[in-house]
């Protein structure tokens, strides 16, 4: 059985990572009904496109596509998370690396 491994409890630490995600499923999802960000004035709105999504296998797959790209690290052979990134508690922060 195949497992991605991936570091969930750490990526959804970093707010630049919910962020990704929010507008990789959001963006394929407008832009296939012609709409843009400002075009979101109401929350029954973005319900109404996320029923949507969900009734159009098309639009359902690039969503899921678009996620997936966002998850994978194409810095790491393979699908998951680097032995290393797997074992933080949260985000690293390169500004204390010393080269």
């Amino acid at each position: 059985m195949f497992i991605l491994k991936i570091n969930w409890k750490v990526r959804f630490k970093n707010p630049i990572f919910i962020a990704q995600i929010i507008l990789a499923a959001l963006t394929p999802l407008l832009a296939y009904v012609g709409l843009s960000f400002a075009d979101l004035t109401t929350w029954r709105t973005l319900w109404d496109l996320v029923v949507q999504a969900y009734s159009n296998p098309y639009l359902l797959a690039l969503i899921i596509i678009s996620v997936f790209n966002t998850v994978t690290d194409p810095t790491v052979k393979g699908l998951g998370d680097s032995k290393l990134a797997l074992r933080y508690d949260r985000p690293r922060d390169d500004s204390k690396f010393v080269e």
